[in-house]
Parts: C-alpha cells; structure tokens; sequence
C-alpha cells in the first residue's frame, strides 16, 4: 500500500454524483447554449459535477466520421464551433456555478491531433518522431500525434494552456485522459501549480495506476471492477471475485483515494454496447453497486438518466430523442440522495468501510453494511442470475430502517430468512 502525501479534497468531492456530458448528442442542436438549458434537470437529478467531453477544435487531417473525434485536439485554448464560441462556453460554466455545479475539463495531454496548431508552431522535439521526421502514432489512434514528454517545453506548455481554463474561464478541474501514459512527475507539477492558484481544483484520471495518488489526483477509474461486473452479469465471473476487490484496493490504494464507478461511460457505449446490452438484467442492481461501493465517485453517463438503450455514434451526429424523466429518472434521484444524505457513503477517507455481513450464498449475494458517525446503509444484493433462499444475522444492525428506493419504513430483523429474486436488492438507510 502507498499512503503519499495527497492535497485535501474539494468538500463538494465526498458525496459527489458525477455526470459526463456529450454535447454532440445531448440536444438537437448539439452545443453549449442547448446544453446549458438542461442544467437545471441534472441538477434537480442530483448530479454534483459536469465533466464536460473535449470541447477544443478537433483535427482534420486524418479526421473520423463526419465531425472526427472529440481526442483529436487541434487547439487547446479555443472551443470547437461545432459547440458555438467561447462565450457561448463561459455561459455554461456561469450557468453551471450558479446552480452550484462544478465543471471539469476533459484533459488531452499525451496528443494531440495531426494538424495541430501546435505540430504547426512549435519546435519538431515537441513530438515523438519517426525515422521519416513524421509525428508519431500514439496506438492506432491516426488522427493523432504522440507528445514528447522528455521536452519540458511540452510540460510547460500543457500547463500554460490548462491555466488558461482554470484562471480565464474558472472552471473546477479536469478529468485527464489516458493518464497513464503521460509521466506522474508531470502530473504533480501540474496538480502542484493549478492548485497554488484555485486550492479546491478537482483531479480524475482515467487510469487506476496507483501511483496516480502521489500528489497528483483525487480520483482514479475503476475500471477492474467495472469489468468484474460486466463478467458478473454475463455469468464469467463470481461475486467472489468481486469481494476480493475490496480488501484488495484497502492495502493498494491509500485511504483518502476516490474511485470513480460506472456502468457506462462514451468508451464502453460506443464501442462496448450500451449498458442494457453489457449488463441485461442485471443493470438495475450493479447502478445501485455503483452508489454502495467503498470508496465510489459515481458516474452517469448522457442518456443513462432517461434509460436511453443505445449505443452512440463516435464521430457523428446520433442525437438523444427525448430527455423526458421517466422511471430511470426516479431510481437515479433516489440513490443520489442517498448518496447525499448518508455521510457513511462519502468517497475517499470521510466514508464507511464495508463490513461484510455472512450469507448463506457468498458465491451469489453480497450483504454488506456501510457506518459512520450516526449514518448507516444497509446493502442486500442478489448478483446473480438465480433466485436465492437467503439466511442470514444482522446482529447489532437489525433495528427499524427506511427503504432508499421505496421510501417505506421497515424493520430489519435479527435473523433475515426469504427469497430474493435474480438481481434482486434491498437498501436499507438509519
């Protein structure tokens, strides 16, 4: 385990619900302004922070589809006019903090695109080079060019750019792209300098390398156990697995790290299926898992909120045909209240571990208790295909409840004896 020296989370952080915008496909009309007018309905949804998907010029040398890929970056301090100006983004930000939502930047730094202002302007060494002198391919991504990382200059210029959104147009933080890929000393200093200028800056990686927490983020992906419920609800894997996770990431990860879950993102809609597809019956109760798990930062993804089964087109058009609440709408605003209103459930240090209470079915159910301070959750969840004639003691955790999904007070016995249906749950909450 590491325990580094980490910078104190934002207070909005612990009990956050994240939501990750498409702009592209949000509204009909696929920009900014559209976007801003629907503020309101996620806040009332109870997210806590937009992550808005890159919304800087793309590439079109090499471009992908119609409109090319939000990750091929042609100018890191200019706004796609796919999306409208720059004043157009300023308005949603000032929309956004005056509902009390933050704004995270989606953050490019291992490339850019093959037509790149920068490819264009700055010395060859600012990229990785071919024999041929020709920017470098980072993957099969070919509307991109690999950075150089080994020029400070490159470092120098990343930071500049990102102090350009932080100080000129106030947003709150950046989820940063393939992370991994970039070095972590990069990071620190970056993480070190945006902080000096706003202290409660927010720092998401889309990578779970541990070393991530080493004065450089607040939050990672949790991607191992995402793919562990994928593997779950397909019937390749056992809820054994899935437990070992947690005392697994308590002696890898420090205490104060957050996990970002999820049951979809743009990556695994797009080129995965959509959640219905990757998770059928099961979906219902692994969403709940994403709210419940030790340490989670929970995730809902553009369309998610109304139930939208379908996966979206990359680089073209494919755009949303209602944002109408419905029942999807329901179940995401009751477990994001509570999430809000149960302290035992906050991310990183603040929250309660999970104490394991023993079932007669490990290999199938999962029944857990989350505490702290005068909050309590109590978690009873069938991750399995089968109906299960569940046993088991509550002990000290038996007392009078309410039901976080229904609402209804209920008693929770000492001895809990019943079946419980395929990918059936119970939330219980003091």
């Amino acid at each position: 385990m590491i325990t580094p020296k980490q910078y104190i989370h934002p207070e909005w952080s612990y009990s956050a619900v994240l939501y990750e915008m498409n702009v592209r496909q949000l509204t009909p009309e696929g920009n900014l302004r559209a976007a801003a007018e629907y503020l309101p309905s996620l806040q009332a949804l109870g997210v806590d922070a937009i992550w808005l998907m890159p919304v800087y010029p793309i590439g079109v040398e090499g471009r992908k589809g119609s409109l090319g890929s939000y990750y091929s970056i042609k100018d890191y301090c200019a706004i796609n006019p796919e999306f409208g100006t720059m004043e157009d983004f300023d308005y949603f930000v000032a929309t956004a903090h005056s509902l009390g939502l933050k704004v995270l930047l989606d953050w490019v730094a291992n490339h850019t695109a093959r037509d790149a202002k920068w490819l264009k302007e700055k010395p060859a060494d600012w990229y990785e080079r071919e024999s041929d002198g020709t920017a470098k391919v980072p993957w099969d991504w070919t509307d991109t060019a690999k950075l150089n990382y080994a020029n400070r200059d490159v470092w120098r210029g990343q930071i500049k750019a990102m102090r350009f959104w932080v100080e000129e147009h106030n947003i709150d933080g950046f989820r940063c792209d393939m992370a991994m890929l970039v070095p972590i000393e990069f990071w620190q200093e970056a993480s070190s300098i945006l902080h000096s200028i706003k202290p409660d800056i927010f720092f998401l990686a889309e990578a779970e390398e541990l070393n991530l927490f080493d004065r450089a983020f607040d939050a990672s992906y949790a991607w191992e156990i995402h793919h562990l419920m994928c593997d779950i609800a397909g019937g390749a894997r056992r809820v054994w697995d899935l437990r070992n996770t947690i005392y697994g990431d308590r002696e890898k990860y420090p205490a104060s790290a957050m996990r970002m879950m999820f049951t979809s993102n743009h990556d695994e809609n797009s080129w995965s299926g959509s959640e219905f597809y990757r998770f059928g019956p099961a979906l219902e109760v692994m969403t709940a898992l994403t709210f419940l798990w030790e340490a989670s930062l929970p995730l809902i993804y553009t369309g998610q909120e109304v139930g939208y089964d379908h996966s979206f087109a990359f680089f073209d058009r494919d755009t949303l045909p209602s944002l109408c609440p419905n029942d999807f709408t329901q179940r995401y605003r009751r477990l994001t209240a509570l999430k809000h209103s149960q302290r035992a459930l906050d991310s990183g240090e603040r929250g309660g571990r999970i104490i394991e209470i023993e079932n007669n079915a490990k290999d199938c159910m999962m029944t857990f208790v989350r505490e702290k301070d005068d909050s309590r959750v109590v978690a009873i969840l069938n991750l399995s295909p089968y109906t299960i004639h569940a046993c088991f003691n509550t002990g000290i955790y038996a007392g009078e409840y309410f039901d976080a999904i229904t609402g209804e007070q209920t008693t929770l016995p000492t001895y809990v004896e019943r079946d419980i249906e395929p990918w059936g749950y119970t939330i219980l909450y003091k």
